[in-house]
């Protein structure tokens, strides 16, 4: 049995990260909803509060009972979570002077607690709330203070129960990671023996159990969940999968041919389908962004029924979806984020069951265990790339000339960055074709042709990005390829917008 950290969700935008970070001590963990602890699971060693945009003291702030689980297991809470613990057990949290967000510096460290070991006065943290701990009862004592946060952290004097009012998941806390380390590790004593290479040996296991001898049709995207999915089930029952890779004449130069070589290569049992016409007859003369996606969602779905329908005995669809897409469709705070399927429609269209192998991953250990399955690591590290492909990067209406422009001149944009040794130090990557035309001068002929927009962003997980600074010299060497090789373009510009106010792609 693999024993686990249980994060209750209070709503937190950074839930997730507390998530990774202790992943990341090689220990497997699960968020559920702050409401929804998994009473009767043994393999349970500890659990994380995490904080939440209500106050505690707000008629509709999110409560939860701690009662079956205070005492018999350790428990730490975070900003909301410290709060919530404090204020229950006789406390005081109330409105700070101020809102205390940002950097502050620990003055005061008890040194001898567990939960502080290896962490000294002078540490940064990062603090995000509006109230603050006032008062603790006599329940408790207090372990850390910053200049401004007299109750900065705090310990149980009887149980096994910690808070800090500062977020150790974020960067910005310097003894962050020490400080889950030693929650996790010293103070629930995790065996710390969660991995890629024994996820693959539990999962690989388990997916024989499940499946048997029945057959699985998986539709693949080129992209690094779905690829990765469909090596770990190959792995499983072999022959048994059948993957389904459609072309809808909208991804990269050679994408296609690429791809499917590469999957030809894995041992995969691969069908490609070309159904480019279809798209390009159904996404004719429409502009609005989401009509695209529409369109092209369903035609996916169309098309993926329609082969797989010429398959007998199927009985699963696999599906590509990892934990970060399981976690928004949970409705910790009463409303959704967004209803998630891969392949939208799908489940209920054909009569199959899901099979989910990666959902209990996070994108980083996604890409681990491709590694540890030896695929090839330029569909491991590739950059992320929007399911409707060029759709949603040509603004306006779709043509197969404008797809054929964008092809070329990204192709030059991406193997740029390659040649350069940039390409890893991007989260992701793209041309968009612009909707307008500009004047340029080639030879002594006028012209009055397209412009384009270079976009490269730095992430860590795509909720917050920063365009890239790329090398001037670089950004002068690709315009210079764009405007001299693709026809029709003759201004290329490049996206300096962040994430927020502006969004990753432009549709």
């Amino acid at each position: 049995m693999q024993e686990k950290i249980i994060i209750l969700d209070f709503g937190s935008q950074t839930t997730q990260l507390i998530g990774r970070r202790v992943r990341e001590l090689n220990t497997y963990c699960e968020i559920v909803p702050y409401n929804k602890f998994p009473h009767g699971d043994e393999s349970v060693i500890g659990v994380i509060l995490s904080g939440s945009p209500f106050s505690v003291y707000d008629e509709k702030a999110f409560r939860t009972d701690l009662s079956s689980i205070w005492g018999r297991l350790p428990i730490l809470g975070i900003c909301y979570g410290a709060q919530f613990i404090a204020y229950t057990n006789g406390g005081k949290v109330e409105p700070a002077g101020s809102r205390e967000y940002g950097r502050a510096r620990l003055e005061y460290v008890d040194e001898s607690d567990q939960l502080l070991r290896g962490i000294r006065p002078g540490s940064q943290v990062w603090m995000s709330h509006g109230d603050t701990i006032t008062d603790i009862s006599d329940k408790f004592e207090i372990i850390a203070s910053t200049a401004d946060v007299p109750v900065a952290a705090y310990r149980s004097k009887e149980e096994k129960v910690w808070g800090v009012q500062f977020h150790p998941e974020v960067y910005h806390s310097e003894c962050g990671t020490q400080l889950l380390s030693n929650f996790v590790k010293g103070i629930c004593g995790s065996k710390c023996d969660w991995n890629a290479a024994s996820f693959i040996e539990s999962t690989v296991a388990a997916l024989k159990e499940q499946l048997g001898d029945d057959k699985v049709v998986l539709g693949l995207s080129g992209g690094v969940d779905s690829s990765v999915a469909a090596v770990l089930l190959n792995k499983a029952i072999g022959k048994n999968l059948t993957c389904i890779f459609v072309d809808h004449g909208m991804l990269r130069k050679d994408e296609f041919s690429d791809v499917m070589r590469d999957y030809e290569g894995l041992g995969l049992n691969v069908i490609g389908v070309d159904a480019s016409a279809k798209f390009f007859k159904e996404l004719a003369g429409v502009t609005d962004p989401e009509k695209k996606r529409k369109i092209i969602g369903k035609g996916f779905i169309d098309v993926f029924d329609e082969e797989a329908h010429k398959l007998t005995d199927v009985k699963w669809l696999g599906q590509g979806t990892i934990y970060p897409d399981c976690i928004e469709s949970l409705s910790i705070t009463g409303t959704t984020i967004k209803s998630h399927h891969n392949v939208g429609g799908l489940p209920e269209k054909m009569n199959l069951r899901l099979c989910e192998p990666l959902r209990l991953l996070f994108k980083d250990e996604v890409r681990a265990v491709g590694r540890q399955l030896g695929m090839p690591e330029h569909l491991i590290s590739r950059h992320p790339f929007p399911g409707p492909g060029l759709a949603v990067r040509i603004l306006g209406d779709i043509t197969p000339e404008k797809v054929a422009v964008l092809q070329e001149a990204d192709a030059i944009f991406i193997q740029g960055l390659r040649d350069h040794g940039l390409y890893d130090s991007v989260w992701q990557a793209g041309v968009i074709l612009l909707p307008v035309q500009s004047v340029g001068v080639m030879g002594d002929e006028r012209t009055y042709e397209r412009a384009v927009a270079l976009r490269a962003v730095t992430s860590t997980d795509a909720m917050t990005a920063d365009w890239a600074r790329l090398p001037y010299d670089f950004l002068a060497e690709v315009s210079n390829k764009i405007i001299n090789k693709v026809k029709g373009v003759n201004r290329v510009t490049y996206d300096i917008s962040s994430k927020p106010p502006s969004t990753i792609e432009w549709e």
